[in-house]
């Protein structure tokens, strides 16, 4: 089976979250699995310079954008035996700051979208499956749908569409059908929502199949609480809806051989995890106790939970916790963590941004991982968490209620909250805290973590499976 997978950013060319770890990944585990799955992104200015340095020119051609035509070349690159396919125009692209976040977005990316199904007549690949994730690459579908399903050679090609994150819906003023996306009157329904041109909600009508990165984010959003205002047409659409739980990258994230730690460790011999803890609280100012380690590794934003945090943060310090934190974001959650740290220098260690080294070394040398998300679509670093022997304690929510199992029960492999509350999430940590201090269940709890498999393997099955009842 031939799979084109459409992303706006994939590791190990250009990342800014979650969905490049997912498109650098699962390509890989289904072409493992005997196909071929290739991956086509923009090309960013800032791809990394050692990666473009390797990559080679295929064909250009040029890109209908309503009145507009703009030229696209495309580049062509192997990694980690997956096909890239790079799509070139650097009025779009060759941008100085993130890859993100610009007035004209919305005509980036429809370039885009628009870029990726012209491309198909200029290579020799032409997928049965177009995998297509989040509104960026939303308008795929509904450009196949009214231009090139009728189109020589193309007229086979099933659309898959993948929600990361259903908050961001690329969501502008009508005006944007005429101007940016050209499509006819005819066609404005198809992306018309609640009297705006929303293109995610294009993507929902058009393609054959719909996922999301977890069963219970499936569930969540067809409630109003979750959907941000799409759950009518998420219910219309609930026969093409489903959920597959994301995998890790278990070569990258491995304690074994994971060489921005330390100390590497394994089921085998954990005695490097100790020696992990200990250089950690040495890198970050902390004094060396027998005190259990939270690390907080997340965005600095109010869906992640940190108002529960901030509620009852006093009353985990009580409980004997050190906190190890890493992430940026909102100004009043970095303040917060900032003044915890000048008032518990002995307790607290804070770093504002992202080190991915860091944190690496903050999942090796913690031995709890919080993450009390409002919402959580699926979420890697509970998984990322338990390869290195991190117990999390998580709220019930999207891919963590998926992946976490509260140790109250059998094969338990993490502490677990319902309730969007603070003193419940508290008490999951009076849990942990209380299982900390029977050494012996704390370690045999740490050598269960090592032996869980959060690998893509599992979930490149579920997409398959769905891919193969598509075409037949």
């Amino acid at each position: 089976m031939k799979i084109l997978y459409a992303a706006s950013e994939a590791l190990p060319y250009v990342a800014s979250g979650g969905l490049a770890d997912v498109a650098g990944s699962l390509p890989r585990a289904l072409n493992q699995a005997g196909h071929d799955c290739r991956v086509v992104l923009p090309l960013y200015s800032n791809v990394r310079q050692d990666l473009r340095n390797k990559l080679e020119f295929v064909t250009n051609f040029y890109v209908s954008v309503a009145w507009r035509n703009q030229y696209c070349g495309v580049f062509k690159g192997v990694e980690n035996g997956v096909t890239y396919y790079l799509i070139d125009n650097e009025y779009y692209f060759k941008r100085s700051g993130g890859i993100y976040g610009y007035y004209d977005d919305a005509e980036r990316f429809v370039f885009f979208s628009r870029a990726i199904l012209e491309m198909i007549a200029h290579i020799d690949f032409v997928p049965d499956i177009i995998n297509s994730n989040d509104w960026e690459t939303a308008m795929v579908p509904v450009y196949y749908d009214i231009y090139y399903r009728d189109k020589l050679g193309m007229g086979n090609i099933k659309n898959v569409f993948t929600i990361h994150n259903i908050q961001y819906q690329g969501k502008y003023g009508m005006d944007l059908c005429q101007n940016v996306l050209g499509i006819s009157p005819s066609h404005y329904s198809i992306v018309e929502y609640d009297g705006y041109c929303n293109l995610m909600k294009g993507a929902l009508e058009t393609a054959d199949k719909i996922t999301t990165v977890s069963p219970t984010y499936a569930e969540e959003i067809l409630n109003s609480y979750f959907s941000c205002g799409l759950d009518p047409i998420l219910w219309s659409k609930k026969y093409k809806l489903c959920g597959f739980l994301n995998g890790i990258d278990q070569d990258v994230y491995n304690p074994a051989t994971d060489t921005d730690i330390p100390f590497n460790y394994s089921v085998d011999d954990k005695s490097g995890k100790a020696e992990c803890k200990k250089l950690l609280l040495e890198e970050l100012g902390l004094p060396i106790g027998k005190e259990p380690v939270i690390g907080i590794i997340t965005r600095l934003v109010g869906h992640k939970g940190i108002d529960l945090i901030e509620c009852v943060f006093d009353d985990m310090i009580n409980l004997g916790y050190k906190f190890v934190v890493l992430g940026s974001g909102e100004k009043h959650y970095e303040d917060f963590f900032r003044a915890m740290a000048y008032r518990y220098p002995d307790r607290v260690a804070v770093r504002i941004g992202f080190i991915p080294a860091l944190a690496h070394r903050i999942y090796a040398g913690s031995d709890m991982l919080l993450m009390p998300s409002k919402s959580e679509p699926c979420g890697l670093s509970q998984m990322v968490a338990l390869r290195y022997g991190t117990i999390p304690i998580v709220r019930e929510t999207g891919g963590l209620k998926d992946s976490i199992t509260d140790c109250g029960g059998q094969g338990g492999n993490g502490f677990t909250f319902k309730t969007y509350n603070a003193h419940d999430m508290l008490d999951a940590t009076v849990r942990a805290r209380a299982y900390y201090d029977k050494r012996m269940q704390w370690g045999k709890l740490v050598s269960h973590a090592l032996r869980e498999d959060f690998s893509w393997k599992r979930s490149a099955e579920l997409y398959l499976g769905l891919y193969k009842e598509l075409v037949g």
